[in-house]
């Protein structure tokens, strides 16, 4: 039974924090939101300086190469994160944001070099998140000043595979982390940002790791979820979706990697970015990140299921 719902001005693409008596998401429009949990009734609203999806030019290599061209890929918006009295997300104006948690005022803001979608992760008085910048942030989480950066690849001929849009996990002081620009998911040592392991996910990862003993969980856009072990980096088994077993559309090739043939551009412009995203659809895609909760791993594919394994 629904006990209430809350109507945002535009769709929501983050996952919501709960902290004692209310709830925390951050809207489309890119604004923090607190709600009373009991009732659904608006605390406080604290915007942003603006809101806008990661945008280049000649993006994915698509025309013209002269207009600036809003990525379809940039799927989600940053989900906050609570922590002794301060909520933490991100912006698509590239800002790092920490707010009062009981006020909504704001406690600092951390400037990135470009759009700010992944979620943030705290761990041992720190903040790590990704921007579209191309790096992996340490902030420290009081003064907002910063730790480390750890630099990943970049495109800068078309923009294709740069930048974070999945979000840390920490754990031990060891941070997981996905990334698309060489499909890879990764583990860094979070006080010196030393990549510690890279395990080849095949296909693009924008989902976000959940930890569990020895095991990291993560879902991978080629419709294969994977338990990688933390101690070796290696794959101690994986659950491949039913839509990607068939592959009606041809998308994948051996062992999960994509088919560079299906990706051939059909009109030419960015109406192409829909009809890749299409595709991901037709081999349920796992974009969504998972829980673990009693010896459960829990996850939502593209194929429209929520999935439960043991």
């Amino acid at each position: 039974m629904e006990k209430w719902n809350f109507k945002s001005r535009m769709p929501i693409a983050s996952s919501p924090a709960v902290e004692g008596d209310t709830l925390y998401f951050v809207s489309s429009a890119g604004s923090l939101a607190a709600l009373d949990v009991a009732t659904g009734k608006p605390r406080w609203v604290l915007p942003t300086e603006y809101e806008r999806k990661f945008e280049a030019k000649n993006l994915h290599g698509l025309p013209s190469a002269a207009q600036t061209i809003p990525d379809a890929w940039d799927l989600f918006t940053s989900s906050p994160a609570v922590m002794n009295g301060k909520v933490y997300f991100g912006s698509g104006d590239g800002g790092v944001y920490a707010v009062e948690a009981r006020t909504g005022v704001l406690q600092w803001k951390f400037q990135t070099g470009d759009v700010v979608h992944a979620s943030p992760a705290f761990a041992n008085g720190n903040i790590y998140i990704g921007s579209w910048d191309s790096y992996l942030y340490a902030i420290d989480a009081d003064s907002g000043l910063e730790r480390w950066r750890f630099k990943t690849g970049e495109d800068p001929a078309i923009h294709n595979q740069v930048g974070f849009q999945s979000s840390p996990a920490v754990v031990e002081g060891t941070v997981y982390v996905g990334t698309s620009d060489s499909s890879r998911f990764m583990a860094l040592d979070a006080e010196s940002g030393r990549l510690k392991f890279d395990f080849d996910a095949k296909a693009y990862v924008f989902s976000s790791a959940a930890l569990a003993g020895d095991l990291a969980y993560v879902g991978d856009h080629n419709g294969r979820f994977y338990a990688v072990d933390t101690r070796t980096a290696a794959l101690a088994w994986q659950f491949q979706t039913e839509a990607s077993k068939s592959d009606p559309l041809k998308v994948l090739g051996p062992e999960g990697s994509l088919t560079p043939e299906i990706f051939a551009p059909v009109f030419g412009d960015f109406q192409d970015m829909y009809i890749d995203i299409y595709r991901f659809v037709s081999i349920g895609a796992i974009m969504s990140s998972p829980a673990v909760d009693r010896g459960v791993v829990y996850f939502g594919s593209m194929d429209g299921n929520l999935y439960a394994l043991q």
